[in-house]
């Protein structure tokens, strides 16, 4: 489930996102989601570069919290800035949401990730804990 969901989050979701939002030109907001998943290029600096139950928030340098400040700042430009904004911020959420699926499978294997404290908030609050 957790697969399924993590790809429906990264290509469907935004599809639906474009549309509801974006109706006249949602085609191209929809390719400039798809675009924003370029992001992940920066696994390919990991060692190695795939390792599974890692939590990819705030572990790489794409995906670190000054990055996702960054990204939050693109709100507040123009087209097509703000929809480039709004596709990495999903695509961080995304990212999230897998991390908690695997923390509420193994709180352990996430115990020296830098988004753990995070997850343990969100967890506590959500009631995965």
């Amino acid at each position: 489930m957790q697969t399924f969901i993590h790809y429906f989050l990264h290509l469907v979701f935004p599809a639906i996102i474009a549309w509801l939002f974006f109706r006249k030109e949602w085609k191209k907001v929809y390719l400039i989601f798809l675009l924003t998943m370029l992001v992940d290029l920066d696994h390919l600096l990991a060692t190695p570069i795939f390792q599974a139950n890692r939590c990819s928030i705030g572990f790489h340098p794409l995906h670190s919290y000054y990055a996702i400040a960054g990204y939050v700042v693109l709100l507040f430009f123009r087209k097509p800035f703000n929809i480039i904004g709004i596709g990495l911020l999903f695509h961080m959420f995304t990212d999230l949401v897998d991390c908690l699926f695997t923390f509420s499978q193994c709180p352990d294997c996430l115990v020296s990730s830098p988004a753990y404290k995070l997850l343990l908030s969100i967890a506590n609050c959500i009631g995965l804990n």
